[in-house]
């Protein structure tokens, strides 16, 4: 464990806990908040040893103030299976624990900001956000309010919002969902969620902070810590109006050329989340313990796009143009419950036994209108014009329950030898139904579209049986396992709004995987792993599903039932070193992969129409190598420290196009450097440089082989000046480079602020800023795939000046009820 006394590292008043850590020798912060300590991502924050609106470290770093942090300590963390089994896995989490002032523990503090500005463009109107946060602690409690709102696209605290439509990675609760397997969690267990929502999901066609944005958010935090018992709870709502106005070219490669194609939309998105978790924890005795947690969202959203996509042969022929008017309004319930029980033996030191049972469901409701007019011209004559109009609504219900349950039983065979073995079970019954109507009247009725109408039921089952031997010693811990997994698959599918005939899917899949293991702490804070892992994902039910879905005429999609599933070989090797006296760290990562059957989407693309079929199937023989290394030393100790980061990847996937397979191969190159200057109280300064290179080659047409250059240059600086005056300023410089599109894009984005503090106790600040200095900013992403690349360009909120006033509250008398509440 590394201890740092936070009155060392002098911050300006009203600053965050974020803004301390940046001061601090070996821990290094980039733009988005994410932490890097000793070279290692911090996964994981504390206060006080308890959690902070579940685990998410950027909830703590951004919103507790450092004048409350008395000590900052940095250690690796035991996985939670080795908490469980109290066998030490050699598996490390770094984290980061903040420890509270005394006088922060006994009254109140927060801080309230107020903001109104106005736009430079004179397009949007005027710019403001409110924001705030309250905190209670003590010795056994935390209480904890947060909440904002604001129209300058600050999202706020780093929950990702449209993951939410597809429940992926939905119930992330400290690993407590109770799926054991080969140490440190199961990780091949088949969960909840994923892809089978009917596909009514919100498109999302920027990233976090692009467009324009209207932001309401707000959450309720209760820890209670008590000598047996430990209560995690938080409440969570948000809401996002996001207005995106894009420009995207792509361009396909075929075996004997390519086509490319336009895009100019305008959409907008809205979507609301209310989140629930909690989390109790009982110490019945020495030797028994029981967990319950509870996850549950009620999220809702709708969206419209207007879209005008052009499509362009070779000689730059339009062969075809379509306008879309689309709209989407769905609705989700999901619930997550598990409980855990644990044993440890008062008889035989290291023999433990963990069960688990868990439930989830997931109700899924949607409409979607979709209207379009396809145009598809002719090469030979101007007047020969084929029209198309898709003119559908789609109602789509689903539904999935699951049931889960995990045993582990950890035997010692010696006292540096254990055997552990493991049981997951789980069923799960999807049910999906969504039916498709003509919206042009017959006598006042919509008219049943069959043929884009379908439903399906089924249950799927899984079990996997799995058992290793480790051995573990003085921080050297080796294990190796074998598990055998079994997936069963009774589906039936059918199309039309009232079928009476269905297509049956029954399928069996079974699966060794084999698992090793080696972690060796070599102490003085030196760090080796390495392993080899084998993965097996079953396909998902959309692409099992044996029928057609042309919803969109120019991409039509058809399932494939004789899917087999997907298996991932990978290699792993790491080295981690710190040194606590010389603050000087490296890391090292190379990894390699290679996939069995890995699932594909065929292409078939008519020449003429330039309409594409996909459909998916297996092939063999994508894989990938990179690695991943950093050296970081300071130049002048605790004044000034220089780090160094590469990232070289190699990758090869593959894909059938018109029948022809194409294997395409990237070669890409990061390379980063980062100097932090603190020389002084009244001066810091911290630049980034980073340069990233992308090589494409495609086997099928060489021609169009490309090159993607990413280069990004930052730079913030804070100085203080005399009267308690500071000034803040911060510089993006990012260059895209893409030889296909001839871009040559570069954009200087430059935020500055000029604020004062106020009043002999300093609880309040005075800031003039201004966003965005050069009126520049702009969305643009760069992508390159098995057959294609593509550009998008999206307007982005850009200058705009704000005054702010903040008032800190710091040590109110205020009293945290026992009983009855707050």
């Amino acid at each position: 464990t590394i201890e740092y006394n936070a009155a060392s590292f002098k911050v300006p008043p009203g600053s965050t806990v974020e803004d301390l850590l940046r001061k601090l020798p070996g821990v290094q912060i980039d733009q988005d908040g994410n932490i890097v300590a000793q070279g290692q991502q911090v996964r994981k924050v504390t206060v006080d040893g308890k959690r902070f609106f579940g685990d998410d470290p950027k909830m703590a770093t951004k919103n507790l103030p450092a004048e409350a942090i008395t000590k900052v300590q940095i250690f690796n963390d035991k996985s939670e299976q080795a908490k469980v089994t109290g066998v030490d896995d050699g598996k490390k989490e770094k984290t980061v624990n903040l420890e509270l002032k005394d006088g922060f523990k006994k009254g109140g503090f927060g801080k309230v900001t107020a903001g109104l500005g106005a736009d430079g463009n004179n397009s949007r109107g005027a710019r403001g956000e409110i924001k705030g946060n309250y905190n209670k602690f003590d010795d056994k409690n935390q209480f904890s309010l947060i909440g904002l709102t604001n129209n300058t696209n600050q999202t706020g605290m780093s929950w990702d919002d449209y993951q939410d439509f597809r429940g992926s990675g939905s119930f992330n609760s400290w690993n407590d969902n109770g799926d054991f397997g080969f140490g440190g969690g199961g990780g091949r267990f088949f969960m909840i969620g994923g892809d089978d929502d009917g596909g009514l999901n919100i498109p999302v066609g920027g990233g976090r902070g692009q467009g324009y944005s209207n932001n309401v958010a707000a959450g309720i935090n209760y820890n209670y810590n008590g000598k047996k018992t430990k209560v995690n709870s938080s409440y969570y709502y948000n809401s996002t109006r996001q207005v995106l106005d894009a420009l995207r070219s792509r361009e396909n490669f075929l075996t004997n050329g390519s086509f490319k194609s336009q895009e100019e939309s305008s959409q907008i998105n809205f979507i609301g989340n209310h989140r629930l978790s909690f989390r109790y924890e009982q110490m019945i005795d020495s030797t028994n313990t029981i967990i319950f947690t509870n996850n549950s969202r009620l999220n809702g959203g709708n969206t419209s796009l207007n879209s005008l996509q052009q499509y362009f042969q070779a000689g730059n022929f339009k062969s075809n143009e379509t306008t879309i008017k689309n709209a989407t309004d769905v609705d989700k319930m999901e619930t997550s419950n598990t409980l855990i029980y644990r044993w440890k033996a008062k008889s035989k030191k290291g023999r433990n036994f963990a069960a688990s049972g868990s439930y989830g469901y997931i109700q899924n409701d949607g409409i979607a209108d979709q209207n379009s007019l396809n145009l598809f011209y002719s090469a030979n004559s101007a007047n020969d014009v084929i029209r198309r109009a898709l003119d559908l609504t789609n109602n789509t219900n689903s539904q999935i329950n699951e049931l889960k349950s995990s045993l582990l039983f950890v035997e010692p065979v010696s006292k540096r030898v254990f055997w552990e073995s493991f049981i997951n079970l789980s069923r799960r019954g999807n049910f999906v139904d969504r039916d498709a109507f003509d919206l042009a009247q017959e006598r006042g009725r919509r008219i049943p579209v069959d043929t884009l109408s379908s439903y399906f039921k089924n249950d799927i089952t899984y079990a996997r049986i799995g058992s290793a031997v480790r051995y573990s010693y003085k921080g050297f811990n080796v294990s190796g396992g074998m598990a055998v997994q079994r997936f069963g698959l009774d589906g039936k599918f059918a199309l039309g709004q009232n079928p009476t005939s269905f297509v049956n899917v029954n399928r069996t899949f079974v699966a060794w995987i084999p698992n090793v293991s080696v972690n060796y702490d070599l102490k003085n804070n030196r760090y080796l792993w390495s392993g080899y892992d084998v993965s097996v994902n079953q396909p998902n039910v959309r692409d099992l599903q044996p029928v057609i879905d042309n919803s969109n005429p120019l991409y039509i999609r058809q399932g494939n039932p004789d899917l087999l599933p997907s298996v991932n070989h990978s290699v792993n090797f790491g080295y981690n070193m710190f040194n606590p006296a010389s603050f000087t760290n490296l890391g090292l990562n190379l990894f390699y992969s290679y996939n069995v059957n890995q699932i594909i989407y065929n292409q078939q693309v008519d020449p003429r129409t330039l309409v594409t079929v996909t459909t998916p199937t297996n092939i063999s023989g994508g894989q990938s190598i990179g690695a991943w290394m950093n050296f970081g030393f300071p130049l002048k100790k605790t004044k000034s420290n220089l780090s160094v980061n590469a990232n070289p990847n190699f990758s090869r996937n593959l894909t059938y196009i018109n029948g022809v397979l194409n294997e395409t191969n990237n070669d890409s190159y990061r390379f980063g450097m980062r100097l932090d200057l603190t020389p002084s109280d009244n001066f810091t300064f911290f630049a980034n440089a980073n340069w990233g290179v992308t090589n494409s080659r495609f086997s099928v047409n060489t021609a169009q082989n490309m090159k993607i250059i990413n280069h990004t240059y930052s730079g913030t600086m804070n100085i203080k000046l005399p009267k308690d005056f500071f000034i803040n300023s911060n510089l993006d410089y990012r260059i895209y480079v893409n030889n296909r599109f001839n871009l040559d894009q570069r954009l200087p984005i430059m935020n500055a602020s000029i604020y004062k503090v106020l009043g002999k106790a300093k609880k309040a600040e005075l800031r003039l800023s201004v966003y965005d200095v050069f009126n520049k900013n702009l969305g643009i992403s760069q992508f390159a795939n098995q057959n294609f690349v593509s550009q998008e360009k999206v307007q982005t909120l850009a200058r705009y000046g704000m005054l702010t006033f903040t008032y800190n509250m710091r040590g109110m008398n205020t009293t945290l009820k026992r009983r009855g509440g707050f």
